[in-house]
């Protein structure tokens, strides 16, 4: 394996990991700053308020995006093995 192959691996490791991490995050930030300025409005202060809608909205994201991380995988398993047999 060169060292041209390994950065390629490395970039291939980067955007799968922002394809699968992305969405989720940017939901979890969305719907955080979405309740921290319902809380700050209301002066309801609770702490399991945060949770719950995260979990809700990263649960519907996940499933929404189940399709495309799965497409990203298999796409960096397929650019490795092809790395790994010709390398």
């Amino acid at each position: 394996m060169t060292p041209g192959d390994t950065i390629d691996i490395a970039k291939a490791t980067l955007v799968v990991v922002l394809t699968i991490c992305g969405p989720l995050l940017l939901t979890a930030l969305v719907v955080g700053m979405a309740v921290s300025l319902f809380q700050a409005l209301t002066q309801v202060q609770e702490q399991t308020l945060t949770f719950l809608p995260k979990l809700v909205a990263m649960g519907i994201v996940m499933l929404l995006t189940l399709p495309m991380i799965g497409h990203a995988l298999s796409d960096f398993t397929r650019v490795v093995s092809d790395h790994i047999i010709h390398g």
